[in-house]
């Protein structure tokens, strides 16, 4: 397995990109430059010209915020993904089929969320009636 931090030069800058748009500083210049463009609308008497240049602007960053959001979404998912899966593989007693689940179709999630939907019920049941919902229920 190759464990390098290597990054491709999108993944490092949407990364980075994400990182500093989510900071408090980001957001107040954000709100910096509405209150600025509102203070010039009595200036520039409210003009199409101007209400345009605050639509533009607003409409490309958040159509750029889009795909850098997704791509960090989509590689914490990845890894999230990952972890979950080693823990199954490692846990003695855990079912390897759940392994990757996120591949699958909808009508396979479906049945095996039924089937741990089930479990739940019994054991909240088990829980009310004064059982312990601990352990594991195939056993």
């Amino acid at each position: 397995m190759n464990f390098t931090a290597t990054t491709s030069w999108y993944s490092g800058f949407a990364k980075s990109a994400a990182h500093f748009c989510g900071r408090p500083r980001t957001f107040a210049l954000a709100v910096a430059v509405i209150g600025v463009w509102v203070i010039t609308g009595p200036i520039f008497r409210f003009s199409d010209t101007w209400q345009l240049v605050i639509n533009t602007s607003t409409t490309i960053i958040t159509f750029l915020m889009v795909f850098l959001i997704q791509n960090t979404q989509n590689r914490d998912t990845a890894a999230i993904q990952i972890k979950l899966d080693e823990l199954i593989r490692v846990t003695k007693g855990a079912h390897n089929v759940l392994l990757d689940l996120e591949e699958l179709e909808e009508e396979a999630l479906d049945s095996f969320r039924q089937k741990y939907l089930a479990i739940a019920t019994s054991a909240r049941k088990d829980l009310v009636g004064g059982t312990q919902d601990t352990g594991t229920p195939d056993t």
